[in-house]
This record gives C-alpha cells, sequence and structure tokens, in this order.
C-alpha cells in the first residue's frame, strides 16, 4: 500500500474518532501496516475500498479504532521524568499524604499498555522512595488503565524483552527481575502495588481520588482538542488539590486551560490549583 494514499486516508478517518492527525504523522506507518492487514482479511483492493467499507459498515469503526492503537513503552521512558518523580514529587506528595492523616499514595496510570510505567513507578517506589518515606506503614497503590485487554494480559503476565528494561539502572534490573532464556520477569514484591483495570479513557475514569495521574503520549497527542478537554477536566475532578498531573514531554495541555499550574514544561508536570 502507498504511503500517500494511507495518509490521505487517515487525515479523513482519524477526525470521526475525535483524534488529529498531527498525532499521528511520525507513526502512522505502524497503523497503515495494520490497515494493509485489515484490507486483506476484509479481500478489499485498496484504501479507497476500506474508505467505502467504513461508511457503509457503522460497526467496522469500532475495529478501525483498534487500528489506531499506538503502543510505544518500556521502563523508565524519559528517564528524566522519572529522576523527577524520584527526588521532586513522589516526597512531595508523601508529605502532603502525611498532612492529611492518610498512609496510602494514590496513582492512576493512564494508557498503561504493557505496564511498563506502573511497573516503573512501583519498582522507584520499592527501591527508594519508600525508605526515603521512613515509615513502614506508607505504601503507593497504582490504578492501571488501557483499553487494550491483550496489552494488560502482558501486563500481568510482567514479562519483558531486555529492550523493555533496558533504561532501569542495571542493579535494579538485577534485583527487580528473574531472568530466562532472555526474557525479564518481575519478581512479585514490585507487582503488589498495580492493580490493572481495562478502561477507556474516552469514556471512563478509575473510581476514587488520586495524588498524581501519569498520563503520557496519549490523550495529548492523539486526540483532538474537545476530546482533549473533556478529559482534562475529568481528570481534574479526580485530583487531589495541588496533585500532579504528568503528560508527555512533546505535548501540551490544551491552550487557556488554567486551571494548572506547569511545575516544569520541559518533563510534561502540572499541578492543579488548590481554588
Amino acid at each position: 500500500m502507498d504511503d500517500k494514499p494511507c495518509v490521505d486516508f487517515l487525515q479523513w478517518a482519524l477526525p470521526g474518532l475525535c483524534m488529529r492527525w498531527a498525532g499521528f504523522r511520525k507513526v502512522h506507518h505502524q497503523v497503515c501496516k495494520r490497515i494493509n492487514r485489515r484490507l486483506q482479511a476484509l479481500q478489499l483492493q485498496d484504501i479507497a475500498a476500506y474508505q467505502d467499507y467504513l461508511q457503509r459498515h457503522r460497526e467496522e469503526w469500532t475495529v478501525f479504532d483498534g487500528l489506531c492503537r499506538v503502543t510505544i513503552s518500556r521502563f523508565f521512558r524519559d528517564r528524566l521524568v522519572f529522576s523527577n518523580l524520584q527526588s521532586t514529587i513522589l516526597p512531595e506528595l508523601v508529605q502532603r499524604m502525611r498532612g492529611r492523616g492518610e498512609t496510602a499514595l494514590r496513582v492512576w496510570s493512564a494508557g498503561c499498555a504493557a505496564g511498563e510505567e506502573p511497573y516503573s513507578l512501583s519498582i522507584l517506589w520499592e527501591f527508594d522512595v519508600k525508605e526515603r518515606a521512613g515509615d513502614a506503614q506508607t505504601k503507593i497503590e497504582i490504578i492501571a488503565t488501557d483499553s487494550d485487554q491483550q496489552l494488560l494480559d502482558r501486563a500481568v503476565a510482567a514479562c519483558y524483552a531486555y529492550s523493555s528494561i533496558k533504561n532501569l539502572p542495571e542493579d535494579w534490573r538485577r534485583r527487580a527481575f528473574d531472568e530466562s532464556d532472555g526474557v525479564f520477569c518481575l519478581c512479585p514484591p514490585f507487582r503488589q502495588y498495580v492493580k490493572f483495570i481495562c478502561q477507556d479513557v474516552r469514556v471512563d475514569i478509575p473510581p476514587g481520588v488520586f495524588d498524581l495521574i501519569l498520563c503520557r503520549n496519549l490523550v495529548f497527542t492523539y486526540f483532538d482538542d474537545n476530546l482533549q478537554r473533556q478529559i482534562l477536566r475529568r481528570m481534574e475532578k479526580a485530583l487531589q488539590p495541588e496533585g500532579f498531573l504528568v503528560i508527555g514531554i512533546h505535548e501540551t495541555l490544551p491552550q487557556d486551560y488554567d486551571d494548572f499550574v506547569a511545575r516544569s514544561q520541559r518533563l510534561g508536570v502540572y499541578q492543579r490549583r488548590s481554588w
């Protein structure tokens, strides 16, 4: 399948899913390969035929939506972000949590893929933040959501190739994973903090109030402005006053949305205002 017909098709079709072409510009080859496989499965001649098929079969939009899920993840992706979580954000949230008389820090990882992000946080907590908190009763609860059940099944299995974990410090890799035949499986103590839920961030959020929400390289990359604002309003309500929202380092919040203050635009770290 030639590149230009697929690009033209995506520019036509993505708004139907409240998505924007700009977010797919650099990753569209991945989506186009999936569309090509779908054409073969449907025995359609070309992308124009698939466009016509979408218009005649509304149920196919759900399938197309699944083809548009971009899954690029690894442990400690954007290491400076995790350094900031380690040195600044998590210790600050622990102190604020204690000030409320609570013992559990609640985190939501939205679009968690195969678990690399929430498990990165659990490793960071176990090897560093928990010890510095100086209180055995202080704990972390991580809710990790994704709309792809197959990815969540992989997350529960918690076994990865070396390429997924190579950004972790060597000592942490050795202590957190059991390796067999080039496959690295996360040890049970690091899994205990994370609960996985199959959920589409576009329509639902997990229950409760959170101290920290990680929503990186998803909502503010692929979704259009109106949908971004809808999701952001729900996230704001789900955050503690002065809680943190971390988005991707190449993402920005919608313009004129002033209920968050930037703590580090370079790292995509925002804090909910207390008003």
